[in-house]
């Protein structure tokens, strides 16, 4: 392991990476920082190609140091396809999807929960508590499970059915809350407070380390492109840290001599019914406002106040990107054209992503010929609801 120690990106604080941490004391998200003279030593590119098809094959730029504590169900290198049909009928015929849906829990979730999970169980943590939309609950109460870590997990009473039966099976202590992610935040907080130190605090940024697993869709993307890099890369955006962790991955591959200069222009999608990062971004504003009576059919994206919001602002503006929302009627439109196209249903984040790209490419900001990544983040099989069947005729 080349990790070397915690830095704060608002203050410049550095932190020992050996003890548990959440906040900086000035309220940043901290950011695990590497060696990366060490593994570019240690490490070619060539070598990730010869290991197993999963996110460990990054274990160099990852943080758990003992491979006794990696806590894993084979996620990672999910495929990266090409849409065609649908990128010619939007003018983007180098169209990429990566489609996160076959990841263990169904969401890019896993991701984050494997390497959490493996972090906090090296450090010694006997049980997480976290607020959730859905999918991130399910993979971090699946992912302690396999660890023999407790897990309490609070999540709003509109999220998704499969993600209360997905965190019960997995034996975790699951709350519900009347009201949205942040009032399940509010909850985890007093929990935390009042456990004296045996409750740690997994949420969104709280903690360092889902960060470095959502970071590897960033690497696999480029690997899977030859180590080339598209022009523009998609992504719905929430708490946003697979976005943050995306930029931080492409960053970490050029100050290793892997990429070249030119980075991909990367895109926040929100929804209209809830667009935090979009107002901030077009305002020129380096933090996002709360927003008020959030609410969207894309419920993974309904974060009226993301705790990563300077982050995710500082990605767009660095990568010369751009933030867009998009409206829950665009979305369910998309989602089934695109599955007629293509053969893959997508989450309901995931078709905000292909209403952003082809709003993008019809405004002129996505130019002729450029190559395109969309981020699906879960498997479109978890929200049944988002395609209509009541007018099939019984015959």
């Amino acid at each position: 392991m080349h990790l070397t120690h915690l830095e704060c990106p608002r203050c410049g604080a550095e932190r020992p990476a050996d003890k548990l941490q959440n906040l900086c004391d000035c309220g940043s998200p901290l950011l695990a920082r590497y060696d990366l003279a060490a593994v570019a030593a240690s490490v070619t590119p060539e070598q990730f190609g010869l290991r197993p098809a999963d996110l460990w094959r990054y274990r160099e730029l990852l943080p758990v140091a003992d491979p006794r504590f990696v806590t894993t169900l084979g996620e990672g290198w999910t495929p990266l396809l090409r849409a065609p049909a649908y990128g010619a009928e939007i003018g983007i015929p180098d169209l990429l999807v990566k489609d996160e849906g076959l990841t263990p829990t169904g969401s890019f979730k896993a991701r984050g929960a494997a390497v959490g999970v493996s972090r906090a169980r090296e450090l010694g943590v006997e049980r997480i508590a976290m607020p959730t939309n859905g999918n991130a609950g399910a993979a971090w109460a699946t992912y302690a499970a396999r660890a023999g870590m407790g897990a309490t997990i609070a999540m709003p009473l509109d999220a998704p059915t499969i993600c209360r039966r997905e965190c019960l099976a997995a034996g975790a202590d699951l709350r519900l809350i009347d009201g949205l992610i942040s009032d399940a935040g509010r909850w985890v907080a007093g929990l935390v407070a009042e456990s004296g130190g045996r409750i740690f605090d997994a949420g969104t940024l709280r903690e360092p380390y889902r960060l470095e697993g959502k970071k590897t869709m960033g690497y696999e993307i480029v690997e899977q492109l030859g180590w080339q890099v598209p022009d523009v890369i998609i992504y719905p955006t929430g708490g946003g840290v697979g976005l943050i962790g995306i930029h931080k991955a492409l960053h970490e591959l050029r100050e290793l001599g892997w990429v070249e200069e030119k980075l991909p222009r990367l895109v926040a999608v929100q929804s209209t019914g809830c667009a935090p990062i979009v107002r901030a971004f077009a305002t020129g504003e380096p933090r996002a406002t709360p927003w008020a009576d959030a609410h969207t059919v894309a419920f993974g994206i309904t974060v009226p106040s993301p705790l990563g919001d300077e982050l995710i602002l500082d990605a767009l503006r660095e990568s010369s990107g751009t933030a867009i929302a998009v409206d829950d009627a665009e979305i369910l439109a998309d989602l089934r054209d695109f599955a007629a196209r293509e053969g893959l249903l997508l989450c309901p984040e995931g078709a905000a992503c292909l209403s952003a790209a082809r709003q993008l490419r019809a405004g002129g900001w996505i130019r002729a010929g450029e190559r395109v990544v969309v981020l699906n983040t879960g498997a479109g099989l978890k929200y049944p609801e988002t395609v209509d069947v009541s007018g099939v005729p019984v015959v």
